[in-house]
């Protein structure tokens, strides 16, 4: 179509006998925001990866851009000489380096030292910013940046590189594609990035939006295409379109309302309870949980609501105050994560394959790890042995494809998330701690790891979630605290608890604190 920025015609791409993408076809238009969306394993990495380069198509599918045919395997430098700029989720910045080099990161690689004039290359990195609106120092290490800050400035590097370099760029303004940029970032962050985004699409160019999150898709796109399965379930209207609708799509069926939301307040008696605790920016706090109660805790990044859990677990120095469990009393000065597991204490960090799992080892591995002991033989450790039990675990969790000797990160994050929450839940553990547990992770295993939280709940365990995402607290949760500057402002529950009114007393909170 004579309107299309971006076409993608019969795209088909398969691994062995699978087929990732199955006839994929899209497009889209001059100056839209079109979001992309689906489960974890339903294409969208795959196609992305077509259009960087990364992978071949088979033969008979096509790309275009502004009409023109796109050969294919595509290259890296063809997809910048006509218009194709990525931001993928890892950013590619170097932390060492300063804000102008990162900008100017290309130049860097291919020329020489004494062709760089170093204060050129700040002043047009800093106007560069300054047609965006954004104040970022050229000189500033990006190791100092935020999260935040740092992915504008990855963005607005790709989008210079749409500008510069060729004289048909005025007709051919570019395809911007957006690899799920807003998983790590705060509200705050996400809606400063969305007003860089629209400032893109003002100046003509193309936005491809990637991402888990249905709400964030309805707010910034105008139209959107979901893949299930390595197909095209459809292509809708955003502004027309229902969330209830996107979720069928995605998982191709209507999902039940979840069923834990509006719990009343837990009955059970006293399990874990903290007093005295503190921690670096962290004044003295205390806090109680009851048997089978799901607490959460959240508040604006850098609010200090995230530092409880790997310190409960005694995965981070400087803490002190005491953890008592049943007949027990720990000093979190001394404890150690061995020692929290075996008072059977549980943690899950945000930090899916650097922390709560090691990418390279076997699903087996990982998922067995806390009970290595238990599953030992007469003559030791056997992989025969450690896969039987991890294929059971992998089965009753529906982590798919439920095959324990592939490494960790071969799977979605939804299905490694899955299996990383397994080798805990295993333990049966008394107090169960998490970071960010849904994180990254698509709506149908988000479902899944919140039944298993709710069935965890229900035998007892007491459970502390530190997340900010206020949807999955109000669903989850009989109680949530919310911090600002270390301190807990506010605390919601029963009737109260709902998703506007924890991002109501988060933002109300860290006013006051101010």
């Amino acid at each position: 179509m004579d309107g299309d920025a971006l076409s993608v015609r019969h795209l088909t791409k398969r691994f062995g006998g699978a087929k990732a993408l199955d006839d994929v076809s899209l497009s889209v238009r001059r100056g839209e925001v079109h979001g992309l969306l689906g489960s974890n394993g339903s294409g969208k990495s795959t196609l992305i990866k077509i259009l960087s380069g990364f992978h071949a198509p088979e033969r008979g599918g096509e790309v275009a851009l502004y009409g023109q045919d796109v050969p294919l395997p595509v290259t890296g430098p063809t997809a910048r000489a006509l218009g194709l700029a990525f931001v993928h989720q890892n950013l590619g910045l170097i932390p060492s380096l300063s804000v102008a080099e990162n900008f100017h990161v290309r130049r860097l690689a291919t020329e020489t030292d004494w062709q760089l004039s170093w204060r050129e290359m700040n002043r047009t990195a800093a106007d560069a910013f300054a047609r965006f609106d954004l104040s970022l120092d050229p000189e500033a290490p990006v190791a100092q940046l935020s999260a935040v800050e740092q992915a504008l400035l990855a963005i607005v590097r790709a989008a210079e590189e749409l500008t510069t370099g060729s004289p048909e760029r005025a007709s051919r303004p570019g395809v911007l594609v957006l690899d799920e940029p807003t998983p790590f970032l705060p509200r705050s962050g996400v809606d400063q990035l969305f007003r860089l985004v629209r400032q893109c699409t003002r100046s003509g160019a193309s936005v491809i939006f990637v991402s888990h999150d249905i709400d964030e898709v309805r707010a910034i796109t105008d139209r959107a295409t979901i893949l299930r399965d390595g197909k095209v379930a459809g292509t809708v209207q955003t502004a027309d379109t229902p969330h209830e609708t996107f979720v069928e799509l995605i998982v191709g069926r209507r999902l039940e309302a979840y069923a834990g939301r509006a719990k009343p307040p837990a009955q059970g008696k006293p399990l874990a309870v903290v007093d005295g605790f503190a921690a670096p920016g962290i004044p003295p706090l205390s806090l109680a949980l009851k048997e089978g109660e799901i607490v959460g805790l959240t508040g604006l990044i850098g609010s200090g609501f995230d530092a409880l859990p790997a310190r409960l677990f005694g995965a981070r120095p400087g803490t002190t105050g005491t953890l008592t469990l049943p007949g027990k009393a720990l000093d979190l000065s001394s404890l150690t994560p061995q020692g929290a597991i075996a008072e059977k204490i549980a943690f899950l960090p945000a930090d899916r394959m650097g922390e709560a799992g090691v990418g390279s080892l076997p699903v087996g591995d990982n998922v067995c790890l806390p009970v290595f002991e238990r599953l030992r033989q007469r003559f030791g450790l056997t992989s025969g042995g450690i896969n039987r039990h991890a294929g059971v675990l992998g089965a009753a969790a529906d982590v798919r494809p439920n095959r324990p000797e592939l490494p960790l990160a071969s799977l979605s994050g939804g299905n490694a998330q899955k299996a990383v929450l397994a080798k805990w839940l295993q333990t049966e553990p008394r107090l169960l701690l998490l970071d960010e547990p849904t994180q990254g992770v698509d709506v149908g295993a988000r479902q899944q790891i919140w039944d298993a939280l709710d069935r965890a709940s229900a035998s007892g365990a007491a459970i502390l979630i530190a997340s900010t995402d206020y949807e999955q607290l109000a669903a989850l949760c009989h109680r949530v605290l919310i911090f600002a500057g270390g301190t807990v402002k506010a605390e919601l529950s029963g009737a109260s608890l709902s998703k506007d009114a924890i991002a109501e007393a988060a933002f109300g909170a860290n006013r006051r604190a101010a």
